[in-house]
């Protein structure tokens, strides 16, 4: 049990800081450090927000309250679960999405060009319908479709119960109706679409990464991680296919994590225009439809 000289949301954070920093965990999904984690497990779990008050942070908190939290803590421990399923929640472009083990946490650095509304890259009035390739929890077909309030977007996953997490969140944000949900292995399912813009967060870690992964991660379903021998087999496919579902003016911004590497050693002569990140990530490449009708693969 907690100390009862622990007994505020501020005193909750601090001690479950020091649980974490002894107990060899590790953190990237949506958080880098123990006391950042303790923040997270601690006022999500108690349903405050981030950006919450002195006074409630030094509220004195009921017994009930308390061990709520001590059994979050010892369950993130002990399970090495990460604390957004522990919570069912995790965020993206500043917004809650429900979350479980169905669907990868979000933790894209294409939050970031979202934001800005892919500028430089793309003219805000030119989008009018979005792919989002591996939708997942729907985090990036639902913040590209706010980005973007004219354009269609399609949300395609190859997992049926992916698909039953994205469609809680189009709901929870009443985008039913821009928002079009597709069971489809990579474009097999979407006929003779075109799109503006292409964003892709495929499936990308190698054989080698797969056998080290934190305990954290082997809690995420393994078909949104696991790409085959060199991390690439998704992405040689959408690299295969893309153009032919691009507009003339047409992006596609594909993330590809480590295997950004083995990427550009396998095609070294293709122009990919790796993005820089100012809150952190990398290994997301753009390329224009253009470029990718020049491709041989």
């Amino acid at each position: 049990m907690i100390d009862n000289m622990v007994d505020t949301p501020r005193k909750l954070i601090k001690w479950a800081a020091r649980q974490f920093e002894t107990s060899e965990l590790y953190y990237g999904h949506g958080t880098d450090n123990p006391y950042a984690e303790a923040e997270f497990i601690v006022l999500r779990g108690l349903n405050f927000p981030f950006d919450v008050s002195d006074k409630i942070l030094d509220t004195v908190l009921e017994e009930e309250q308390k061990n709520h939290i001590f059994n979050l803590v010892e369950k993130r421990i002990k399970s090495r679960k990460p604390v957004a399923y522990l919570l069912g929640e995790a965020w993206f472009s500043g917004m809650p999405f429900f979350v479980n083990e169905d669907v990868l946490i979000p933790r894209s650095p294409v939050a970031e060009l979202i934001a800005v509304k892919f500028s430089p890259w793309c003219k805000y009035e030119n989008i009018h319908s979005i792919l989002d390739i591996g939708t997942g929890s729907g985090c990036i077909a639902i913040a590209s479709a706010l980005a973007f309030p004219d354009a269609s977007v399609d949300a395609i996953d190859v997992s049926e119960k992916a698909l039953v997490v994205a469609r809680k969140n189009i709901d929870h944000y009443g985008l039913q109706k821009q928002v079009t949900l597709i069971k489809s292995d990579l474009f097999q399912g979407i006929s003779d679409s075109k799109y503006d813009l292409i964003i892709a967060n495929p499936p990308y870690v190698d054989e080698d990464d797969m056998a080290v992964l934190p305990d954290e991660y082997r809690h995420e379903p393994a078909l949104g991680l696991y790409a085959g021998k060199d991390g690439l087999d998704i992405i040689k496919r959408i690299l295969a296919s893309a153009a032919d579902y691009m507009t003339e003016e047409g992006i596609i911004i594909v993330e590809t994590g480590n295997s950004q590497y083995k990427l550009t050693e396998l095609y070294p002569d293709v122009p990919f225009i790796w993005l820089e990140f100012e809150f952190g990530g990398d290994g997301v490449f753009l390329l224009t439809r253009d470029d990718l009708c020049k491709l041989t693969i």
